[in-house]
């Protein structure tokens, strides 16, 4: 799903649940981690987690869209858009938002290691996701000299 198209679905869902306008942007930010959107209180925007609409059902980037435009229509119309407050529980009810972002499995949340060393006189395997100086660092266990074993793209 690429910006324009979530721009064009958070639009309809506005519409549809809320009889309201979203006259604002959205867009995907891929710095977000562990939340599935955010709403930005000075330019009202919404920018949501991609890993929720790519590798989750299309309920679940719904429930998270509607989350989030509790916090924009609550906020524009004057209200507190916190998420302990009575509007903002009864309005999240009332649409069928998600209170919560699902987790994400432990592929999604991790990324994966592109370097393999090993130390050739004790075994030790480091994997890491940086390339490290071979000539500055040594085995934590026995101080031998490292070898890369594999880099992968």
């Amino acid at each position: 799903m690429t910006d324009q198209q979530l721009q064009r679905l958070v639009e309809k869902v506005s519409l549809q649940f809320f009889a309201k306008p979203f006259n604002h942007h959205a867009y995907f930010n891929h710095r977000l981690k562990t939340t599935g959107g955010r709403y930005h209180l000075d330019s009202h925007d919404i920018d949501i987690n991609p890993k929720m609409g790519d590798h989750s059902t299309h309920d679940v980037l719904i429930g998270i869209i509607k989350h989030e435009l509790c916090h924009y229509h609550l906020h524009l119309a004057g209200y507190s858009g916190k998420h302990n407050t009575k509007e903002f529980k009864q309005l999240l009810k009332a649409v069928g938002g998600s209170r919560y972002a699902p987790r994400l499995s432990e592929n999604e949340r991790r990324t994966p290691f592109r370097y393999f060393y090993r130390c050739p006189h004790c075994g030790l395997e480091y994997h890491r996701k940086r390339k490290i100086d071979l000539k500055r660092y040594v085995c934590g266990r026995c101080r031998s000299q490292l070898r890369l074993i594999s880099e992968s793209a």
